[in-house]
């Protein structure tokens, strides 16, 4: 019974089509099944919204021009126009993650983002691009970033490894803020459900609790993938201006 009801059962990962490739499994699971059907529940919201392209806009079409609006506006608030090439980058990891969030909130769903190798290979990519990025604009000028410009030099043997860690601790806090926050979250849902049923009559008062924390968490799903597109923005902002 008490396994049954473990709040921690829903994020195991399993095999729907088990695949080996000598040493290596490389199964089709629960995961990989939900990675493809945000990526295609975003895709069709997208086509729905810019088929008609009417005039007055249709809900589909509001909710497209909405969303390209809005990562439109991040990119241009923080990069500026340089960030217009990155513009279709952050727009799919927005969604990517929105739809990941979303998507596990539902009733038997599996959130693929409360997962820390999901969101550290995110942030891990960020990482090197943005780095990359940086080093291919800047050249050696970008190891300047780790010593800002007017900071006394008997600074330097203190300020460059703080400047390196901070820079190399950008995967890791990217990743466990939002790997962090979907698992809490979903464990609290599942810890309250788990009272409705023994609690009988009584069980009208997690009931409650339960529409509060799931609205609750309806805000924290766009909150973090907020949060993800535009600490990426900054990180783009920092690669192209070293800031």
């Amino acid at each position: 019974m008490a396994e049954a009801h473990n709040p921690l059962e829903q994020f195991e990962i399993t095999p729907w089509l088990p695949i080996r490739i000598g040493d290596f499994d490389v199964s089709f699971t629960n995961s990989a099944a939900f990675m493809i059907l945000a990526i295609l529940a975003a895709s069709a919201m997208m086509i729905l919204g810019v088929r008609s392209r009417a005039l007055v806009p249709g809900r589909w079409q509001l909710i497209a021009e909405l969303s390209y609006g809005f990562i439109a506006k991040m990119v241009s608030d923080t990069v500026g126009k340089e960030g217009r090439p990155y513009f279709p980058f952050v727009f799919t990891l927005f969604m990517f993650v929105l739809f990941g969030n979303m998507l596990g909130l539902l009733p038997y769903a599996f959130t693929y983002t409360s997962h820390i190798i999901v969101t550290f290979a995110m942030a891990g990519f960020i990482f090197v691009a943005v780095t990359v990025i940086a080093i291919a604009k800047h050249g050696v000028k970008f190891f300047g970033y780790f010593l800002p410009e007017g900071v006394p030099i008997f600074m330097a043997p203190l300020l460059i490894p703080i400047e390196i860690i901070s820079y190399l601790s950008r995967p890791i806090s990217l990743s466990v803020r939002l790997f962090a926050n979907m698992m809490a979250g979903h464990t609290l849902l599942k810890v309250v459900a788990g009272f409705v049923v023994p609690l009988g009559i009584f069980g009208i008062v997690p009931i409650a609790g339960l529409v509060a924390v799931s609205a609750l968490e309806l805000l924290i799903a766009f909150l973090q993938a907020y949060i993800f597109a535009i600490l990426t923005c900054i990180y783009i902002n920092d690669a192209v201006h070293l800031h």
